[in-house]
């Protein structure tokens, strides 16, 4: 008999340990080789998308830019302003004035009117005042009346401007032969005036002035 090599007696001692000569064959098969396999790509929750816009636009904010152009600037020969003084204060009102002077008196007859003896005055009135006076009214009255009314007893002056004087002639019928004092009255639109006079007019035909200038307003003499 041949002498057991030490490998072979190494293998009984190793298969003694547990006492199996030839060990059995494990349950589950060893794992076949498989080939290598790449790890799969995890893709991220959102979506990686290159080269396309943002769904949600953004606003643009305008910016306002100033313009550069300067504005035109107007030329023009403007006459200078030449301040006005207004005077605020309350002018005073304008007067009342009236000069009545009996020029003259006489007595004369006045057959075209059926009277026999008349009174004749010569009146002066000259406008003193600061307004005009219109719709004057001149009465001639005596203290010896006639019987009867005398067209010009009365006369009306339907304006007489500032400055300016009219000469009248008035005619009342009176008693023959008896003293005749006279009276002027004169009233306006603007008012009434102080009555003049003169005691007698006993002249006959004297001192009566030329009827060319009798009822026409004129400017008034020195």
């Amino acid at each position: 008999m041949k002498r057991a090599t030490p490998f072979i007696l190494v293998a009984l001692l190793l298969a003694s340990c547990n006492g199996w000569i030839i060990q059995p064959l494990p349950v589950n098969p060893p794992t076949p080789f498989l080939p290598f396999t790449q790890t799969p790509s995890v893709f991220s929750p959102t979506p990686l998308i290159i080269g396309v816009a943002s769904l949600t636009p953004t606003p643009s904010v305008a910016t306002l830019t100033p313009s550069t152009t300067p504005f035109p600037t107007l030329t023009g020969s403007a006459a200078p302003v030449t301040p006005t003084v207004t005077d605020t204060s309350t002018p005073p009102p304008a007067t009342l004035g009236l000069a009545i002077r009996p020029l003259s008196c006489n007595t004369s007859a006045d057959f075209s009117h059926g009277m026999g003896e008349v009174t004749n005055a010569f009146i002066l009135l000259k406008n003193t005042g600061g307004i005009q006076l219109t719709n004057i009214k001149t009465t001639l009255n005596v203290l010896d009346p006639g019987l009867q009314i005398h067209p010009d007893q009365s006369i009306m002056t339907a304006a007489l401007p500032v400055g300016y004087q009219v000469t009248i002639k008035l005619t009342a019928d009176t008693t023959t032969n008896s003293p005749t004092p006279i009276q002027v009255k004169v009233t306006s639109d603007q008012g009434e005036f102080p009555i003049e006079g003169l005691p007698s007019c006993t002249k006959i035909g004297f001192g009566s002035p030329d009827p060319a200038g009798l009822n026409t307003p004129i400017p008034s003499t020195p």
